[in-house]
């Protein structure tokens, strides 16, 4: 074995001291610290971590009406604006969604609360379970949606892509009724019933409007008031 000269003991002493700290602090740089899962999954007995899904959190309100992706939020609509729409919804005699319910019947519920905080933001129509609910104006089915909270629902929209009319709590579809079909004011489109959240012994048809974003996303819009629609 060679031996080193004196002069080079140096020399070896400060580049295995530099080797040492380089060899840590890329460790360092390149090491991921274990999440709070990876820590559980690798203690023995320990349940492996759940994948939570993006859309497991309830969406709100009443009814399920965003999907699994986030909406962007939809421009602020002022009262003006809500009561310009509202007069415009006047001008188009709208047709009353339940068969044999005429204006007079109905009670306004929109603001009343439910699950002790949630704003109805809706009208509620009571009658007979298999009472046929009809389209209150010309327009086309955007969607035919399974909602939780509204049961079997539909969302038409006008022909103009201004507003959304929602219904919801059917009890059954009417034959043939698909996704981009085109109704004319007063065509069954359903049948009254307690799908979804609905009372059981409450039969009803939950009617709401909606004033659709620029984008016309069937689940994003601004809830107006039928029952100021029908009471002038």
């Amino acid at each position: 074995m060679r031996r080193l000269r004196p002069e080079h003991w140096w020399i070896a002493a400060v580049s295995f001291t530099a080797g040492i700290l380089i060899g840590s602090r890329y460790s360092s740089l390149n090491h991921t610290p274990p999440t709070s899962a990876t820590v559980s999954a690798s203690r023995p007995g320990a349940a492996p971590p759940v994948a939570r899904s993006r859309d497991s959190a309830p969406s709100a309100p009443d009814v399920a009406r965003a999907p699994a992706q986030k909406a962007p939020e939809p421009s602020p609509v002022t009262p003006a604006d809500a009561e310009q729409s509202l007069e415009d919804l006047r001008h188009r005699d709208l047709k009353v969604p339940v068969s044999g319910v005429s204006r007079s019947d109905l009670r306004s519920s929109f603001h009343d609360t439910r699950d002790g905080s949630r704003v109805h933001e809706a009208l509620d129509i009571l009658a007979p379970r298999h009472t046929p609910v009809l389209a209150v104006e010309d327009g086309t089915v955007a969607k035919l949606f399974l909602s939780k909270a509204g049961g079997k629902t539909i969302y038409q929209f006008d022909p103009s892509g201004t507003y959304a009319y929602y219904y919801a709590h059917l009890e059954e579809y009417a034959a043939g009724l698909a996704e981009g079909a085109r109704v004319k004011r007063g065509q069954q489109i359903g049948t009254v019933g307690t799908s979804g959240n609905a009372p059981p012994n409450t039969p009803h048809l939950h009617f709401g409007i909606f004033l659709l974003t620029p984008a016309r996303h069937w689940w994003q819009g601004t809830p107006l008031d039928p029952f100021e629609v029908w009471r002038h």
